[in-house]
């Protein structure tokens, strides 16, 4: 769960700190008081877009700080994410989070204690924490929303068809689109795949290898100047071995080193000293010939072979040709052939090729269909349940005769997407499948069937919004669940009856309520109130815990507007007291 949230320099709100507790918590106070910069922060916290125009001029930077504490499978993906990623949870488990916008519009992010791009607080958010507002209500009446809704809750047997799905649509499509490309630019494809011949036959004939440039270039210095070399090499070994154009009374190195080697030894009896010098004049003595031996042998590579130095230049010449025309050396050389060579597999227009990719689709597509008419199977299974559930919830939500249909339609075929036969139907296919998903409600026995978007009013909305994530909740999802003014647009009983529900939903989850409705208020666990403060220069508002009578002083508030009316208060305790009761069922 979000144990304690720090807001500083967002909106109205200078710096405050909401302590949270598991269960369920309320957050109220006065229009324009500051509460949605509360899920205004939160949404920064969990990786959502940061607005500059948000942030407040005196310090010039918002920062939004969170301490996270997980458990479970939730908790073991979220550590080994952000360890992967170099963070690392505090000792006690939980991890803080930290979130920096400047005026600037510059946006800096913190997972344990290291700093980390912004996407991988949207990550952490996925896992931890599911934020609804009105705009998910607005989201909830498109199309394609209410059929991931319907894939989310199908389960995870579901979700690995559909991947199967879109995995094989990829590679269907990817088949079908570069059969078509392979004919309709047959005309260019062969241009372009003699041209590529051409250089492949070129550097064929001339079969250049890996470095050959630079050994031939070391081979034609070392022809060009062999007399020097050779003068040298024999010098040096002369002077480190002796031989025979060296004069009799002129001593080499190697004599020299044993001549003071036999000379120390001799003394090493009296001075162990010298002893240890005449060991190590041994060793360069060693030296000395094994130098004197690869002299000799280097002699005898030398070779002023004018015939050898000639087919060198020759070959350079060839080599030069090459790279004029296709890469800066060799070795670029070799790589440009190497990518013709896959180019001009791309670029093959022979029958046999197409053939075997109109075969190829031909399988795809049969794969493709196949496994939507399963996918549209397990839809409609899943589809009898989710409305049955929902439909339960909408009882308890003081909608006792509202039932909630989830159809599941043919897509029709004829638009942009291709068209294929799922289940013996004609229908048009998308990665998803070829179903179109559509949320209806029968408000009451003998209404007709509507789409939500026209069945339903403004609170009958929230409380499906409701009912839809309490049916959710019930198959797991994130630990912590946020809405913001859900409850818009409902009163009298079905607004106690949507308390009672976030109760309930409670038990499990964390829960924070931005709420309106005293009836809401009434069943939290914690009570945050954000008041605003007008005693200063600037406005700014702050969070604050009320309980007991300060609680009670809220909701009468919240009830008639009239904090400190007496009537307004025993109304308000009764509430609460009814809470009580209904969270000990």
């Amino acid at each position: 769960m979000l144990e304690e949230l720090r807001i500083t320099g967002l909106g109205v709100i200078d710096d405050t700190t909401l302590p949270l507790t598991g269960g369920m918590n309320v957050i109220t106070g006065e229009t324009g008081a500051g509460k949605t910069m509360v899920v205004t922060g939160l949404g920064l916290l969990f990786g959502g877009r940061a607005d500059a125009g948000r942030v407040r001029a005196q310090p010039g930077r918002a920062v939004v700080e969170g301490r996270l504490r997980l458990q479970g499978r939730v908790a073991d993906a979220v550590h080994a994410r952000i360890t992967e990623a170099g963070g690392e949870p505090d000792e006690d488990g939980s991890v803080l989070l930290s979130r920096t916008v400047t005026v600037e519009g510059r946006s800096r992010a913190h997972v344990g204690g290291r700093s980390m791009p912004v996407s991988m607080l949207g990550e952490v958010g996925e896992q931890a924490v599911a934020v609804h507002g009105q705009s998910d209500q607005l989201r909830l009446l498109r199309p394609a929303e209410q059929r991931a809704a319907l894939d989310r809750f199908a389960g995870p047997g579901h979700e690995k068809l559909l991947d199967a799905l879109r995995e094989a649509y990829t590679g269907w499509r990817r088949v079908v689109d570069d059969l078509a490309d392979r004919r309709r630019n047959a005309r260019e494809r062969s241009q372009e795949a003699d041209l590529l011949r051409l250089g492949l036959d070129e550097i064929t004939r001339v079969d250049p290898q890996p470095g050959e440039d630079d050994e031939l270039k070391t081979e034609a210095q070392r022809l060009e100047h062999a007399e020097g070399l050779r003068t040298a090499a024999q010098i040096a070994q002369q002077c480190v071995a002796g031989g025979a154009e060296v004069a009799d009374e002129t001593p080499d190195a190697a004599a020299l080193l044993g001549t003071a080697r036999r000379t120390l030894e001799a003394q090493s009896g009296t001075d162990p000293a010298l002893g240890e010098l005449a060991a190590r004049l041994e060793e360069a003595a060693t030296l000395v010939t094994d130098v004197s031996a690869e002299l000799s042998a280097y002699l005898a590579t030398l070779d002023a072979d004018p015939a050898r130095l000639q087919h060198v230049y020759e070959r350079r010449a060839a080599l030069r040709g090459l790279t004029r025309k296709y890469a800066d050396d060799v070795d670029g050389v070799i790589a440009w052939a190497d990518r013709a060579r896959t180019r001009l597999s791309d670029l093959d227009t022979s029958d046999d090729l197409l053939d075997e990719l109109e075969r190829d689709g031909q399988r795809l597509a049969v794969e493709v269909a196949d496994l939507a008419g399963r996918v549209s199977v397990s839809r409609q299974e899943a589809a009898i349940r989710f409305a049955d559930q929902v439909t339960v919830e909408l009882a308890g939500l003081a909608m006792p005769h509202a039932r909630i249909e989830v159809a599941v339609l043919p897509r029709p075929a004829g638009r942009a997407e291709p068209t294929l036969s799922v289940n013996g139907v004609e229908v048009g296919v998308t990665p998803d499948g070829g179903d179109e998903v559509e949320l209806r409600l029968l408000a009451h026995p003998g209404a007709p069937s509507l789409p939500l978007q026209r069945g339903a009013s403004g609170g009958e909305l929230s409380r499906v919004m409701l009912a839809i994530e309490v049916v959710f909740a019930g198959s797991g999802g994130p630990p912590t669940l946020v809405f913001d003014e859900v409850d818009a647009g409902v009163g009298g009983q079905a607004a106690v009856e949507i308390g009672r529900r976030l109760a309930r939903l409670a038990r499990s989850h964390q829960v924070l309520v931005v709420t309106h409705l005293p009836q809401v208020a009434a069943f939290a666990d914690r009570h945050l109130v954000v008041a605003k403060d007008t005693g200063g220069a600037v406005t700014t508002s702050g969070v604050r815990v009320v309980e007991d009578t300060e609680r009670a002083r809220e909701l009468a508030r919240m009830l008639a507007g009239l904090p400190d009316s007496d009537l307004g208060i025993a109304h308000a305790e009764e509430l609460l007291a009814v809470a009580a009761k209904e969270r000990r069922l």
